[in-house]
């Protein structure tokens, strides 16, 4: 009996033992085409994450590239540094930035205009000043080779001022008719200036209006 219960316990043991090994077996995979696609897997997954990867990465770069943009336009632009109470200390948004440089450009357009026609004009202003120098010298000079002592001698005030009314009559039309871009726009314009605003009879005119201008401010 105890021979027969000894063999009955072996047999029982490798009986489980097999089943064991039957059921482990079952489920390990055994065709090499499972094996070939468990070592592709990782590979696909690599690749789609180098590729979600350097998109990220390009993406912050280029968000980045455009917030670095706004802030130097915030930097240059004054308008944008100024505190705007109906926002308080809220930090701009990007339309206002855009808006506020779109304004500042606008305002250096024109203050770049307004400062070229005021060069403009002091050029004319030099110039004609250089011809009354060069006219009020030669009177000058003229008045020296051949001085004149007599009681009725006119004062070199007197003299000035009528030279003085006559140049600022003749230099109304003259700041409005020249142009001083160029030597050639200035010789041109010279030329159109002299056969129109002075004819002799226009000098004429010019010189009596003056002396009239004086003589009723002297007497």
């Amino acid at each position: 009996p105890a021979l027969f219960m000894e063999n009955a316990r072996k047999g029982s043991i490798v009986s489980r033992a097999n089943s064991i090994g039957s059921t482990s077996a079952s489920s390990v995979p055994n065709t090499d085409d499972e094996d070939s696609d468990y070592h592709q897997e990782p590979y696909k997954e690599s690749y789609k994450d180098r590729r979600r990867r350097a998109h990220t990465q390009a993406e912050q770069k280029r968000r980045d590239a455009i917030k670095k943009g706004y802030d130097d336009l915030q930097a240059i632009v004054p308008t944008c540094e100024q505190q705007d109470f109906s926002i308080g200390c809220q930090k701009l948004s990007k339309a206002i930035v855009l808006q506020k440089t779109i304004d500042y450009i606008q305002f250096l357009h024109k203050e770049k205009k307004k400062q070229e026609e005021e060069v403009s004009t002091l050029r004319k202003d030099v110039m004609a000043l250089k011809i009354m120098k060069v006219n009020y010298e030669q009177i000058v000079k003229a008045h020296q080779d051949n001085p004149n002592e007599g009681k009725d001698q006119v004062s070199d005030e007197v003299k000035f001022n009528v030279f003085q009314g006559i140049m600022d009559s003749l230099f109304q039309s003259f700041n409005a008719s020249i142009s001083v871009t160029s030597f050639q726009e200035l010789s041109a314009c010279v030329f159109s200036w002299i056969e129109e605003h002075c004819k002799p009879q226009t000098l004429r005119d010019i010189v009596i209006g003056v002396l009239h201008q004086l003589k009723s401010q002297l007497y």
